[in-house]
């Protein structure tokens, strides 16, 4: 069978412009609603043999919400973005531009004092490749950008390539395979519900 490490992002904490660098916000009402909504889909990957999820309140709360009673990883913590904690990309870029400049352009930077990409994206790599378990599954409720380094980590990606991942909340991310031998996995899409009524075009 070999394992499988399924990774849902966190619900949201806030809208996409007011996404806040290394952020500690609980769920926000929309994320809330959007849990309610992908529960039926999400929820039954909680039968995984083990259940984990980042630090964050609102990976925290997804998991909980979710059913999966997960357990903290402090592995699995967002980005260590130093001096540019709390503050958003715009607010940041106002402030320092040169200093995003490099950030972007050079994955061993760390402009904010805090920790360069590669090493989180490496950080990450190394929690997938010491899972406890050889055949099973995992589930883990992670921030979107832990999601973005796995999925570069295990398809030896360039860093770079980070840049290029959208990650959605709520969103999935399936991996198999073991450490140093990491494969995406792609799911099976879900049926939709049978329609009540024969659909006509245009009504």
């Amino acid at each position: 069978m070999g394992l499988r490490v399924t990774l849902v992002a966190a619900a949201r904490s806030s809208s996409l412009l007011a996404e806040r660098f290394d952020d500690d916000r609980p769920l926000d009402a929309a994320g809330w609603y959007e849990v309610q909504c992908a529960a039926e889909a999400l929820v039954p990957l909680g039968a995984a043999e083990l259940r984990y999820c980042s630090p964050t309140p609102r990976s925290r709360a997804t998991g909980e919400a979710l059913g999966y009673a997960p357990l903290v990883q402090p592995a699995l913590r967002d980005c260590d973005m130093g001096r540019w904690r709390g503050l958003t990309l715009a607010e940041v870029a106002a402030l320092e531009p040169a200093a995003v400049d490099a950030w972007l352009a050079d994955p061993r930077t760390a402009p904010h004092g805090g920790e360069p990409l590669l090493a989180f994206i490496t950080r990450i790599g190394g929690w997938l490749d010491t899972r406890p378990a050889e055949d099973g599954a995992i589930v883990a409720v992670a921030e979107p950008s832990v999601v973005r380094a796995a999925f570069v980590y295990a398809l030896k990606a360039p860093p770079a390539t980070y840049w290029n991942v959208d990650v959605r909340p709520l969103s999935t991310v399936a991996l198999s395979g073991g450490p140093g031998r990491w494969r995406l996995r792609l799911e099976a899409a879900a049926q939709p519900a049978p329609l009540t009524r024969p659909y006509t075009p245009g009504l």
